[in-house]
This record gives C-alpha cells, structure tokens and sequence, in this order.
C-alpha cells in the first residue's frame, strides 16, 4: 500500500511537471498568431556625434515620406543616446502581415538613395550609420 502511494505522489508529480513544461511550449509555439496584432519595428544603429544632423536630416528626407505613404504605417519615434552614440528607430505599424508585405527591393531602393545622400553630404565613401541590431516588439497587455 505503501510503494502504491509513493507510485502515485510519483505520477502526479510527473504530471505536474510535464503539465507545466507544456504549457511554455504551447505558448512559445502561437507566435504566427501575432500577424494580425500591431507591431513595433526596433532599429539600433551607430550614429557619431559629428554626423547626428546629417543623419536626422536624411532620416527626414528619405524614410518619414516613404514610410508615411505604405499600408498599415502607424507612426515613428526616433531616440539618440548621446553616450552610446547610438540611435532607436521604433516604427509602429497596423500588424506584421501589412509591414512584412512590403518589397525587399522597394525597401533597398530607398536605402540606396538615403546612404548616396549621406556619403555625398559627408564626403564619405561609405555610409558612417551601421545597424547594430533590428527586431520586432509586441505591446503587452
């Protein structure tokens, strides 16, 4: 009676356990499930003291008119750490389906003419502002 009580401590423990390992996975699995939820779009990029205006000015002239004409564009905010110089694009937009569903090469085009700019204003031969990291964000209820 006794190794039939420990045997069912046992199983419910088990059970327990692979109940709660489960539930993260179910959890991590849904993430499709967020095509149709609003979404952030987060840039770090290197941005130098010295090129700050420049790069406002061209961040200005080439993407805010671009992206205010694409389906499903809510907005931006644009941070820059002074320390870090590093700056935070975040670009909010309706959901992912509507963002993921512009061009690739729409999107290098834009690109392309945004980095002549700055290598022209700055008499640079290569584009000063890398990309550190991009990523996505989704709001928390």
């Amino acid at each position: 009676m006794k190794k039939l009580k420990i045997f069912f401590i046992l199983c419910m423990f088990l059970f327990f356990l692979l109940f709660q390992i489960n539930s993260q996975i179910i959890y991590a699995f849904p993430m499709e499930n967020f095509q149709d939820k609003s979404i952030i779009e987060e840039l770090r990029i290197q941005v130098p003291l010295d090129f700050k205006d420049v790069w406002l000015k061209a961040e200005k002239q080439f993407w805010e008119p671009w992206l205010s004409k694409k389906d499903g564009f809510l907005g931006r905010e644009i941070f820059w750490d002074k320390n870090k110089e590093e700056a935070l694009i975040l670009v909010s937009w309706k959901n992912k389906k509507l963002w993921k569903s512009i061009p690739i090469q729409e999107v290098k085009e834009i690109q392309e003419k945004y980095e002549k700019n700055v290598k022209t204003s700055l008499n640079l031969d290569q584009n000063p502002f890398k990309l550190i990291s991009e990523g996505e964000l989704f709001k928390q209820k």
